[in-house]
């Protein structure tokens, strides 16, 4: 049970960080929320919320299959390595040289539904399943995880939870994060700067032990 709770927190926080810094999902969020009222913008959430536990899914099958056929293993950890470098290059850098956006003029309200735009934007959000597949090879060395019921059902809840708690929290308190969105954001690239080196660290100790 303890694992559990681990495996939960440790998830949650991690997916809760990686939403938190101005991007797609959560802007689109407080923009549906400004435009179309509370409630659309938790119905957008909701539909982001489902997707990314999808493919939360998705990416544990993806390491369970990678486990089971260590043939693959030796190649796709020295690609994962090249990713994890280049994300935590790229978080660092985005923290470095951080610019608050200029506010932009409201675009046009759309016309389809929450739930559905929310589930959309976050299926062609392309490294959602890579990043939960790499944080799921880092819970299992580990040893928070196992490729068991409860253990994925706690990964991909987490997951979904902690993605829609950072949305909620831009849709309802939208306007007091835009005040604070330039620290907020900057601290937030830091620490998927590390969560980034610290799977680059671990990977690249698997790659020598392989």
């Amino acid at each position: 049970m303890t694992h559990l709770l681990i495996l939960f927190f440790a998830t949650f926080s991690g997916a809760f960080m990686a939403t938190v810094p101005p991007g797609l999902l959560n802007m689109n969020a407080a923009k549906i929320s400004v435009e179309k009222g509370k409630l659309n913008g938790i119905i957008f959430s909701i539909g982001v919320a489902i997707t990314v536990i999808l493919q939360a899914y998705i990416a544990v099958i993806i390491s369970k299959f990678l486990h089971n056929n260590p043939a693959f293993v030796g190649v796709l950890l020295k690609v994962a390595l090249g990713v994890f470098a280049l994300l935590g290059i790229y978080f660092f850098a985005m923290a470095k040289e951080w610019i608050k956006p200029k506010k932009k003029a409201k675009p046009k309200i759309s016309k389809r539904n929450s739930f559905f735009k929310g589930v959309f934007l976050a299926a062609i959000n392309l490294l959602t399943i890579p990043y939960y597949s790499g944080m799921n090879a880092m819970w299992k060395a580990s040893g928070w995880i196992k490729f068991q019921v409860w253990d994925i059902l706690v990964f991909i809840l987490a997951a979904g939870c902690g993605t829609f708690a950072v949305l909620y929290l831009y849709t309802v308190y939208f306007n007091k994060l835009e005040k604070k969105s330039n620290g907020f954001s900057k601290n937030s690239n830091y620490i998927i700067s590390a969560l980034m080196l610290l799977l680059f660290i671990i990977t690249l100790i698997r790659v020598y032990n392989h």
